[in-house]
């Protein structure tokens, strides 16, 4: 076989030279352009195609057969010692659950023979009836250095209410009483007033008032809420005020849209036994009706939320006869501008506002019972504002309001009548003078939250009065400030503190002889600085004790003309909290 192939390879060499050789020679000869005439187009056609055998024939005379192999698992048993360690989960540390108790009870003595006294506690009856109980009482027996008459005063209140609530509906009852002892003890130095004259005057002054009420709201119904309250309250003068208000809600769902409309009936009336003039002893009645509705539609998109409301008042004055009516505009808006960080909002808003002899005392309680009452007609508050987080410890609000007001009552210094009758007759006490009043503010709040211990909040406010007809926007400040503080020290210890600053604020002065030709006299109370700091300290979850110290920086400061405040004040009382 071996001759048989070199055979056949001589030849191909043979055959390849010769190829070579006959090339080389074409090479050389001259090339000549042909014509190439087509006669018939070329039309290809597909031979039929044989797949090839995916197990061809060998056709080898050396073929070997393949042997089959056998496999067997010499198998051995091995001992193991190795033991897996069962899985545990991990250990979460979770804050001890705070104890809540239903009922407390504070009590607290100080300087200037002070006292406070709370009392509150909550009786579930059952899983849907519920009755609570307040009462506060805060006191003292006074001691202001250099005032002549007494100054010692009582506030005392008792809260009494009951709720239930069902799957459809929830309603409830409140009952409410209080006491309120003062004194007109701030008598201007002029004109001097003889030692007899001065044990005579009795400066003491009673307040009592009650409150009922109750409310009903609904959870699937278009009449949403309605409340009623009617307010009695009167004075050992034999002044007496009635005040009932009531408000049902009714609200609708328009396609994303909320409507909401607010019905009020407002009724005030009362008597004082005279006016500022105690010789004519003229009575002095009022009696007032204000019937309104105030509808309102919510939109929301997005990050804008806008409310479009309108209120409309009907004015009924039942002791003059005159009749009026107020429209005024509801609108207010907020837009997140960048999430929770910066949210633009402003609105524009007026009011009827049903000012009270409550209200004033709660406001001054050195005023007379003298006062002329009637509403006030704020015909717009237009403010816009920023607010939101600079981080996640402090957030802000910066606010500015241009607000217009009708009928704006200014507290005023009363005259000393020619014959005083009462304890409030000598140039000691404070009445009503209503004016048209433009006012500016300016608004800025930050609060910081440095952690779960340590809270600080500071805001100021910035005022600038615009008056038709009174000479100042009387007793009104042009600044206000304030910071708050609260630090949890440890567990047991916790301390605060608030500290208050209010500008100069000016009054008409009563002791200088008054020309209707010139101006007022006017006297200008000093601002003020008032610190007021807790310190407190629990020994278990039942038992706490505390510290308070007002007016920490030590200022006679007035409040109201000729009437200064206490020095420094400290008490120091127990609170105990507890279940039944």
């Amino acid at each position: 076989m071996m001759k048989y192939f070199k055979n056949v390879f001589t030849f191909i060499c043979v055959s390849v030279i010769s190829w070579g050789t006959l090339a080389q020679e074409k090479e050389d000869e001259t090339l000549e352009t042909e014509r190439v005439v087509i006669v018939k187009a070329y039309t290809p056609t597909i031979s039929d195609a044989f797949k090839v055998k995916s197990t061809p024939i060998l056709n080898d005379s050396i073929t070997q057969k393949k042997q089959d192999i056998r496999y067997s698992i010499f198998s051995v048993p091995v001992a193991s010692t190795y033991t897996p360690a069962k899985g545990r989960a991990a250990n979460i540390d979770r804050p001890k659950p705070i104890k809540i108790f239903d009922n407390y009870a504070t009590l607290g003595f100080g300087n200037f023979t002070s006292a406070l006294a709370e009392f509150y506690s909550n009786f579930q009856l059952n899983r849907s009836d519920n009755v609570g109980l307040y009462l506060h009482h805060n006191s003292s027996q006074g001691g202001i250095e250099e005032i002549s008459l007494d100054d010692k005063f009582y506030n005392t209140f008792l809260d009494l209410n009951y709720t239930s609530r069902t799957r459809k509906y929830t309603y409830g009852l409140e009952l409410g009483a209080e006491h309120q002892l003062y004194n007109w003890y701030g008598l201007p130095e002029t004109p001097a007033l003889t030692q007899e004259q001065i044990n005579a005057i009795d400066p003491q002054q009673n307040y009592f008032g009650v409150r009922l009420g109750g409310k009903l709201q609904f959870d699937d119904l278009y009449f949403k809420k309605a409340s009623l309250r009617y307010q009695f309250f009167g004075d050992a003068l034999s002044s007496v005020e009635h005040h009932v208000v009531a408000k049902p809600t009714f609200e609708f769902e328009i396609g994303d849209s909320l409507i909401t409309t607010n019905f009020i009936v407002d009724y005030l009336s009362g008597s004082f036994d005279r006016d500022l003039d105690p010789i004519l002893q003229t009575p002095n009645n009022y009696g007032i009706l204000n019937v309104g509705v105030n509808p309102s539609l919510v939109i929301l998109k997005d990050n804008l939320t806008v409310n479009l409301g309108a209120a409309v008042y009907y004015s009924i004055d039942t002791e003059n006869s005159d009749n009026d009516l107020f429209i005024y505009p509801k609108i207010t808006a907020s837009y997140r501008l960048i999430d929770d960080a910066v949210i633009a909002y402003g609105g524009l808003e007026g009011d009827l506002i049903q000012n009270s002899y409550r209200d004033a005392v709660q406001t001054n309680p050195f005023v007379s019972p003298t006062l002329v009452i009637e509403p006030t007609n704020r015909l717009y508050d237009a403010y816009f504002g920023l607010k939101g987080k600079f981080s996640d410890v402090v957030s802000y609000n910066f606010r500015g309001s241009y607000i217009s007001e009708d009928e704006k009552p200014l507290f005023v210094n009363n005259q000393r009548a020619v014959v005083p009758l009462e304890g409030y007759d000598y140039g000691n006490s404070f009445s009503y003078r209503y004016d048209d009043v433009i006012t500016l503010v300016g608004y800025g709040e930050l609060n910081f939250e440095i952690n779960k211990k340590f809270k600080l909040g500071v805001a100021a406010e910035y005022f600038n009065y615009d008056n038709e007809d009174e000479q100042e926007a009387w007793n009104l400040p042009d600044v206000k400030a304030s910071i708050s503080l609260d630090y949890q020290i440890s567990k047991q210890w916790f301390t605060g503190a608030q500290l208050f600053y209010v500008g100069e604020r000016k009054d008409i002065n009563n002791e200088v002889a008054i020309v209707p030709t010139l101006p007022l006299p006017t006297v200008t109370l000093d601002s003020y600085f008032d610190a007021n700091v807790n310190l407190g300290y629990r020994l278990n979850d039942q038992l706490l004790f505390f510290v308070k110290g007002n007016n920490l920086a030590g200022e006679n400061y007035e409040r109201w003309v000729n009437f200064p405040v206490q020095g420094i004040q400290v008490l120091g009382g127990v609170t105990y909290k507890f279940n039944y």
